[in-house]
C-alpha cells in the first residue's frame, strides 16, 4: 500500500526492539536505523575476531520485526538464543554467529543483513546507520576520556561524573539508505534506550543529524524510564532533551513520558546502583507536545546467565508504547 505512513525508528538495542515489536502489527512502512559502534560482550569478539561491524543491535531489530509464529517463530527464538556452555562460545548468541557466517559466505556484511531479514520474514527494513568501523569516545568533566561504547556503558570510574563531550572516531559516513528513509519519513521515533550509547551514536553522524534538522516528518522522542549511572546520573527529562536538541539543531515535536506505576521492588535494586526514574521537569510550550501515558511494563526483565553485560530491568511495554505512537500518527493523519 503506497499510502502507508512511513515510520523510522532510530536507536539500538532493547529500546528500539520494544518499539518495533509493537509497531509491526500496524499497517505502517517501518524502517529501523541502528547504531553501529557497540564494542561490548559478543560484539567485541565479532569486531576483533571476525573483523566485522557489531551485529547485536541489528539482530535485536531483525528479531523484533520478524514473524513470531510457526517455523519462523522458532527461528526467531533461535536467533535470540545465547550459549551458556562451550569454551569460546559461551555468551555468544546464535544470531550473531549466523550473521557472521553469512557475511563470510556472501562476502558482504551488508548483503548478509538483507538476507537475514528475508530468512526471518521481517515486517520492515533494518538499516545500519553506517558501515564505517568507528568507536565511541566520551570526555568527562574531570578531563578523562574513555574509548569504546562498553566502557561508557559500564563505567570503570565514578559514574556521577557528567559527560561533557561525545564523538565518533574516526568520523563515520552515513549509510545512504538511512538518509533516504529519513527524507521520506512521516514520523521519526527517537529512543528509548541509553542516551549516550544507543541513541547518540546515530545522531553524532553529521549527515544523520542534518537530515533530522531538515526532516519533514514529525519527530517523537520516547523518554527513558530510568536514569543511567555513568551516562545520565541525575538527568531530568529536560536534560535528556537538551542533549538531543543540541545535536539535531531543532526541537522534537512530541515527547512521550511514562505516567504509569513502576515496580517498587525493582526500583530498590536500581537505587543501589544510583539510578532512579527520570524526573519530569518539562513544561508545555509552543514547539513540542508532551504525551503522558502508561507505557511501562510491570514485569522485571531477567537476562540469560551467560549474558555478561548489565541490562535494564524495567522496560517499556511494546503494546502500550505502540498504541501511544498510533494515537500520534492518527492525530497527524491529515498531514501524512
Amino acid at each position: 500500500m503506497n499510502n502507508q505512513p512511513k515510520i523510522v525508528c532510530i536507536g539500538g538495542g532493547t529500546g528500539t526492539f520494544v518499539v518495533l515489536r509493537g509497531l509491526k502489527y500496524h499497517p505502517y512502512k517501518l524502517s529501523a536505523i541502528v547504531s553501529m559502534s557497540d564494542s561490548g560482550g559478543s560484539n567485541k569478539r565479532i569486531r576483533d575476531e571476525f573483523g566485522l561491524l557489531p551485529t547485536s543491535d541489528l539482530r535485536q531489530c531483525l528479531v523484533a520485526l520478524s514473524e513470531e509464529n510457526g517455523g519462523v517463530g522458532l527461528l526467531r527464538k533461535l536467533f535470540m538464543y545465547r550459549f551458556e556452555k562451550g569454551q569460546g562460545i559461551s555468551g555468544m548468541t546464535f544470531g550473531n554467529l549466523f550473521m557472521a557466517a553469512l557475511a563470510d559466505i556472501l562476502g558482504s556484511q551488508e548483503e548478509a543483513i538483507k538476507q537475514t531479514g528475508k530468512v526471518l520474514r521481517i515486517h520492515g527494513t533494518v538499516i545500519p546507520v553506517t558501515f564505517t568501523k568507528t568507536n565511541l569516545y566520551a570526555e568527562y568533566e574531570n578531563g578523562q576520556v574513555l574509548k569504546e561504547e562498553h566502557l561508557i556503558d559500564e563505567p570503570p570510574h565514578d559514574g556521577t561524573l557528567k559527560i561533557t563531550d561525545i564523538y565518533l572516531k574516526p568520523k563515520a559516513k552515513a549509510n545512504p539508505e538511512a538518509l533516504n528513509v529519513l527524507r521520506e519519513a512521516d514520523l521519526i521515533v527517537l529512543g528509548p534506550g541509553d542516551l549516550y550509547t544507543s541513541l547518540l551514536p546515530n545522531l553524532l553522524i553529521g549527515e544523520i543529524s542534518n537530515s533530522l534538522k531538515k526532516a519533514r516528518g514529525k519527530i517523537v522522542y520516547v523518554m527513558n524510564l530510568m536514569t543511567k549511572y555513568g551516562q545520565t546520573y541525575n538527568y531530568s527529562a529536560m536534560d535528556h532533551l537538551r542533549v538531543i536538541e543540541q545535536l539535531i539543531g531543532k526541537s522534537v515535536n512530541y515527547i512521550i513520558l511514562n505516567n504509569g506505576r513502576l515496580n517498587e521492588t525493582t526500583l530498590k535494586v536500581y537505587a543501589k546502583y544510583h539510578e532512579s526514574p527520570v524526573l519530569n521537569d518539562l513544561s508545555e510550550n509552543d514547539y513540542f507536545k508532551i504525551i503522558k501515558a502508561d507505557v511501562a511494563n510491570r514485569g522485571t526483565f531477567k537476562k540469560s546467565r551467560a549474558d555478561a553485560l548489565v541490562r535494564s530491568l524495567i522496560r517499556h511495554d511494546s503494546k502500550k508504547l505502540a498504541q501511544t505512537l498510533v494515537d500520534i500518527i492518527s492525530s497527524e493523519r491529515g498531514n501524512l
